[in-house]
């Protein structure tokens, strides 16, 4: 999992309330393997493209200055809906490392941690005024610092967000937790090894571990 740490980059509007994970990737695309490489255009497909497979003109995304955006700043309750984890790979597959909001849909909120990316909850009159920004100045950039936990505004205001400390130590040194598990395998065998040894009446037969 990539770490994050401080991210500086174009940020995207997204005014749509309740936008569920079914917009985010349709039911269709679930299926699909999470590595090819056309991946990251299941992210809002169907109001991103029209049936033809041209471009919805009209689309945040498909407009010139959020091209290529790795923030989201949303409106509340994004990621609602049935807890795909598709929804959060699809925003990874775009490039999107990180989601702003006033609120996030429980599951998908625990979903960006566990795939590298960072849920940033803000009171709704600041992430208001950061699309308000955003749209006002299109293209203009925004500030995650993990570290820090600040996000610092396209007009250099900063505001403070809460993170879980451990969820934060996860994604700082790009671990989730089966990676945080191996990192005591040798530990983990040990165990095994000593048990086995000292409580043989417990241990499975040998042909039953094979």
């Amino acid at each position: 999992m990539q770490p994050f740490t401080r991210v500086t980059a174009a940020a995207v509007p997204i005014d749509l309330p309740n936008v569920d994970t079914d917009r985010v990737i349709p039911a269709r695309f679930l299926r699909k393997d999470r590595n090819v490489p056309e991946y990251a255009s299941f992210l809002f497909h169907d109001v991103r493209f029209n049936a033809d497979g041209s471009e919805r003109t009209e689309f945040v995304l498909n407009q010139p200055p959020f091209r290529g955006a790795r923030i989201v700043v949303a409106a509340e309750n994004f990621g609602c809906g049935s807890s795909r984890e598709a929804a959060v790979w699809a925003l990874a597959a775009y490039g999107v490392r990180s989601v702003i909001a006033p609120s996030l849909g429980d599951i998908f909120h625990q979903n960006c941690f566990k795939n590298g990316l960072l849920p940033v909850i803000l009171p709704g009159d600041v992430v208001a005024d950061l699309r308000g920004q955003l749209h006002a100045q299109p293209g203009r950039s925004i500030t995650v610092d993990l570290a820090a936990q600040t996000v610092t505004a396209p007009d250099g205001a900063r505001h403070r967000f809460d993170v879980d400390l451990f969820r934060k130590e996860m994604l700082l040194s790009g671990r989730d937790e089966i990676g945080l598990t191996l990192g005591y395998e040798a530990q983990i065998a040990e165990f095994e090894a000593r048990h086995t040894r000292e409580a043989a009446w417990a241990a499975p037969p040998a042909e039953a571990r094979q």
